[in-house]
């Protein structure tokens, strides 16, 4: 998944990373670099769609695109985790991303 923070950053220059997150079986919560993030709306940044039950910090988590355009306005592309990295690749050439191989 594509995970970026939006609080205390410009318009899509947070630092943002790909890299497995685990859902709830509701996907109302996320799991992510120890972080448990809820699904919320009306949270302080319009472009959020998770914020951090703790810090209250805003992100966005979506699906990557294999454009590499996940980041529309950042400086640099977002940092691949080293566990998620061969899968990202094989999703950059065409693989459909794990768990995805039939629509």
């Amino acid at each position: 998944m594509f995970v970026q923070l939006k609080t205390g950053h410009g318009t899509d220059r947070g630092p943002s990373w790909i890299g497995w997150v685990d859902f709830s079986k509701t996907w109302k919560t996320a799991y992510f670099q120890g972080r448990t993030l809820r699904r919320g709306t009306g949270l302080g940044l319009p472009d959020a769609n998770f914020y951090d039950v703790e810090s209250h910090e805003d992100f966005w988590i979506s699906g990557p695109k294999r454009d590499r355009s996940d980041t529309r306005y950042g400086p640099d592309g977002p940092t691949v985790e080293d566990d998620a990295a061969d899968a990202y690749r094989a999703f950059l050439q065409g693989t459909p991303l794990p768990g995805r191989e039939n629509g």
